[in-house]
């Protein structure tokens, strides 16, 4: 039996329906698309794009230790099927998650979804977590297990109050007015000439810092890292409203451009788990006037405004072959040029004493 033939009517209602509906299905993906989450920060009328090659989520692609990974593992740090586990609650670990990638944008938000948690009972636990953007990459150290004088930004979540402690053994007291309460959020800017003092929780160099109860929390806990024309912002979310909070405001953070992100973390006698979940960089990209644009040229050192930092020594270069040669060389040659002239100057001086004494 032949198909009936639909009339031509039909058809062209049809294929309007068809395109209504396929009009109101991009429009709802559109809609979908530039919806940010309830955690997202809005940097004034800055358009925000996602730059997955600096981001890394579920479910952990490209995260080795191969040199085609965009994200390389370091130490005791394991890809598990929920998160990226830093260190496990076990004494004297360390490991760190870097990306392969320099970041070159201009402007940009971090977001950081982390958990830290353990066994251990009220300060009975450490060493907490580092967020960075520095030169070097790939670098074990003492400081939350990176390197020591670095170059660039860290971020620290340190759960571990080392000058607390160190006072209570010398049965000295805090003062009111300088006691801090752990875990703290603290940030460090560092051209290199720095070295970050554990003995006081890094006290000394910190741009600011505020207390963040992170520690065996039931619901997540988020870390937002903006950097937007030399301005310096951390906010956290770790009260599950899903609203962020205040931290560090600095004005005047200048960051070079090609630095790269990592994030890292040690145990000593105390430990934890310190697991991330995902790391989600956002390029921001915001009108600029030719006065900013002149304002906030590259730089090629991090620093702060109206913050003195110890100028990096730099060492001298070492000598070629050739230079080497010609140091010798010609070393060797007034050498014997001195002899000589010594020597002369002997000989005339014998004969003198010979000529007065006949």
């Amino acid at each position: 039996m032949a198909a009936a033939v639909r009339p031509s009517w039909w058809r062209r209602w049809r294929l309007r329906a068809w395109a209504r509906d396929g009009a109101r299905l991009l429009l709802l993906l559109l809609l979908l698309g530039s919806v940010q989450g309830p955690w997202h920060v809005r940097a004034g009328q800055a358009v925000e794009y996602l730059k997955r090659e600096h981001s890394l989520s579920k479910p952990y692609q490209g995260v080795g230790t191969s040199s085609s990974s965009l994200w390389n593992l370091m130490g005791n740090a394991m890809v598990m099927t929920q998160y990226i586990r830093l260190t496990p609650d076990m004494q004297s670990k360390q490991g760190a998650l870097w990306n392969r990638v320099p970041c070159f944008l201009k402007d940009w938000e971090l977001q950081v979804h982390f958990k830290i948690h353990g066994q251990g009972k009220k300060n009975l636990h450490g060493d907490g977590l580092a967020i960075w953007y520095t030169k070097d990459r790939m670098q074990p150290g003492p400081v939350f297990g990176n390197m020591d004088k670095f170059v660039g930004l860290g971020v620290f979540v340190d759960t571990y109050p080392n000058e607390e402690k160190q006072q209570e053994a010398q049965k000295r007291r805090y003062s009111p007015g300088v006691q801090r309460v752990f875990p703290y959020i603290s940030a460090m800017v560092n051209n290199g000439s720095l070295s970050y003092d554990h003995e006081r929780d890094g006290r000394p160099t910190e741009l600011g810092g505020c207390t963040a109860i992170v520690r065996n929390l039931r619901y997540d806990t988020f870390l937002v890292i903006r950097y937007v024309k030399r301005h310096l912002t951390i906010m956290m979310d770790i009260d599950g409203k899903h609203e962020w909070r205040d931290c560090i405001e600095m004005p005047g953070v200048r960051l070079p451009r090609g630095y790269y992100f990592g994030t890292s973390s040690i145990t000593g006698d105390l430990s934890d788990n310190h697991d991330v979940i995902s790391l989600k960089l956002f390029e921001l990209t915001g009108v600029r006037t030719p006065e900013e644009e002149k304002l906030h040229r590259d730089v090629f050192l991090p620093s702060v405004d109206n913050l003195k930092l110890p100028e990096m020594t730099v060492p001298p270069a070492p000598l070629s072959g050739l230079a080497l040669f010609l140091i010798v060389f010609f070393s060797l040659v007034f050498s014997v040029f001195a002899i000589v002239i010594g020597i002369i100057l002997y000989n005339k001086w014998q004969d003198q004493s010979r000529k007065r004494f006949y």
